[in-house]
C-alpha cells in the first residue's frame, strides 16, 4: 500500500494522532529525499519498532549555503514513494518550504560544542540548518523515536544535543553507516563520481580503518592522522577537509584514545566531497 502524503503540519499531527489513539507508537526519519539504501536502512530501523513510521522528504535549504547544490540536490519523488510503499511506510511528510519556513520565520536553533570544527569549517552555516529543521520536525511530530545514521556522526552528536537540551521528549536511535560491498558509505552525492573516482572512493573508509586500528594499538592521533593523510593524498583524493580523532560523545579532540572515540574524514574527489567516519576503543 502506498504511504500516505502529508504535505502539511496540521495533516501529520492528524495522522499521529489518530495512530496514539489506536494505542501505536511512531518512528521518524527525517532525510532530504533522493532515497538509497543507506535512508531504506533507517526505515528497516524504524519499522522494526512495530508501530507506525513516518518519513520526511523535505530538502532543506536552510542548511545549503549560496555556493552549494540547493537547486541541484537530486529529487525523485515518484522513486522515493514507491521505495516507501515496498517497505509499508504509512506516511510520507513532504512539505513545502513555506511550511516549514512560512512567512516571517524568525527563528534559528544553535547548538553549541558538538558543531565546532569538522564540518563546521567548511559549511559554517551548515549545523543551525540542520538542528532548525530537526527541532522543528521533532515539535510537528513527536514521535516515540528518530532515526539518523552514523555516516553523518556530527549530525548525529547535534541532534542528541539538541533533543536532551530541550526536553523534546523522543528517543534518538543511531544506525550503522551502510555501505557499498567495497566498504564505500552510501550517499546520495555518490551518483556525482565519475567512474575513475569511483574506483578510488572505498579507499576512504580503509584508510578510517587503518586509522582507528593503530589508534586502539596505543599510536598518538596526531601520528595516525599524519600517516592517514598521506594515505588519501597518495590514493587520488584531492582535498582533504579533515582528518580527525575525536571523543564519541563530545566531539571533543583527543590526542589518546583514552575513552570510546570517532576517527572522521571529508575529502575530495573531483567535485565530490565525501565524508566517512568509524569507531576506535580505547586501547589496552
Amino acid at each position: 500500500m502506498a504511504p500516505a502524503v502529508l504535505d502539511s503540519v496540521a495533516g501529520l499531527r492528524g495522522a499521529v494522532a489518530a495512530w496514539r489513539a489506536d494505542g501505536l507508537t511512531v518512528a521518524l526519519v527525517p532525510t532530504m529525499g533522493a532515497l538509497h539504501d543507506g535512508h531504506m536502512a533507517l526505515v528497516r530501523a524504524a519499522r522494526a519498532h512495530g508501530g507506525r513510521t513516518v518519513v520526511s522528504l523535505f530538502v532543506n535549504p536552510a542548511q545549503f549555503a549560496p555556493n552549494e547544490d540547493f537547486a541541484l540536490y537530486p529529487r525523485n519523488p515518484a522513486e522515493d514513494l514507491a521505495k516507501l510503499a515496498g517497505a509499508g511506510v504509512e506516511a510520507a511528510f513532504m512539505p513545502p518550504v513555506d511550511a516549514i519556513y512560512p512567512p516571517g520565520f524568525a527563528t534559528t536553533v544553535h547548538v553549541d560544542g558538538v558543531t565546532a570544527g569538522l564540518e563546521s569549517v567548511a559549511r559554517p552555516h551548515f549545523f543551525d540548518g540542520v538542528a532548525t529543521v530537526v527541532t522543528k520536525l521533532l515539535l510537528q511530530c513527536l514521535p516515540d523515536v528518530a532515526l539518523f545514521g552514523e555516516k553523518d556522526y556530527q549530525q548525529l552528536a547535534t541532534v542528541r544535543r539538541l533533543a536532551a537540551d530541550l526536553d523534546i521528549p523522543c528517543r534518538i536511535e543511531a544506525v550503522p553507516t551502510a555501505r557499498e560491498a567495497d566498504g564505500l558509505a552510501l550517499s546520495s552525492r555518490n551518483v556525482y563520481l565519475s567512474a575513475e573516482e569511483r574506483r578510488v572512493a572505498p579507499r576512504l573508509f580503509e584508510v578510517l580503518g587503518w586509522t582507528a586500528a593503530a589508534l586502539a594499538q596505543g599510536a598518538k592521533s596526531s601520528y595516525a592522522v599524519a600517516n592517514g593523510t598521506a594515505a588519501l593524498r597518495a590514493a587520488g583524493f584531492t582535498r582533504i577537509d579533515y582528518l580527525a580523532v575525536c571523543d564519541a560523545e563530545t566531539l571533543a579532540p583527543v590526542e589518546r584514545v583514552a575513552v570510546p572515540a570517532r576517527v572522521l574524514a571529508a575529502a575530495w574527489l573531483g567535485k565530490t566531497r565525501l565524508i566517512d567516519n568509524v569507531p576506535v576503543s580505547p586501547a589496552d
